[in-house]
């Protein structure tokens, strides 16, 4: 079964490949067209990633983070997200490699048959990197509703989270 999986990429790229061959479509040309309309995208994106990096970082080093987590604790004891993952829940909108370090440490430290660790590797599952991909969306647009979208997004992140910990309990 791992070998399927293994090659699965690859046949899909073979296949890809075989039918731009069939259907006489210049390949090369087509795939530098691609790059093309990128790197604009790429240097309106950039600002956005680096602001939203720094901030993951800024947060961490001077100790707001962990400053925010010990304040909001008690929400999550309310809503049945165990404290030990509140620094997960604070990261994942942020950072996709910062909440992998910290889901890292949430399993050494807990172990990872423990009810927290469960918790975390369902809640890390079922969300996704909130800023990081608003900023990568409205990098493109040009018109703006930023501030709807992204406390849509923190909500339902936040019942994706609380409802992931319900399931943990129950099952």
């Amino acid at each position: 079964m791992t070998r399927i999986f293994a090659l699965t990429i690859p046949l899909i790229f073979l296949a890809s490949f075989l039918f731009a061959l069939f259907r006489k479509v210049k390949i090369y040309d087509s795939f530098t067209e691609g790059v093309k309309g990128a790197i604009p995208l790429i240097v309106s994106i950039f600002p956005y990633i680096a602001a939203v990096t720094m901030l993951c970082k800024l947060l961490e080093i001077s100790g707001l983070e962990k400053w925010l987590t010990e304040r909001i604790a008690p929400f999550f004891e309310f809503t049945g997200i165990p404290t030990e993952i509140a620094s997960l829940v604070m990261m994942k909108p942020l950072s996709g490699s910062g909440s992998i370090a910290v889901l890292t440490q949430i399993l050494e430290r807990y172990g990872v048959d423990s009810y927290a660790a469960r918790c975390a590797c369902v809640a890390y599952g079922t969300s996704d990197t909130v800023f990081y991909i608003g900023a990568v969306y409205f990098a493109g647009l040009k018109r703006k509703k930023m501030p709807a979208a992204l406390a849509i997004s923190i909500f339902s992140y936040l019942a994706a989270v609380i409802f992931s910990c319900f399931l943990c309990r129950i099952l």
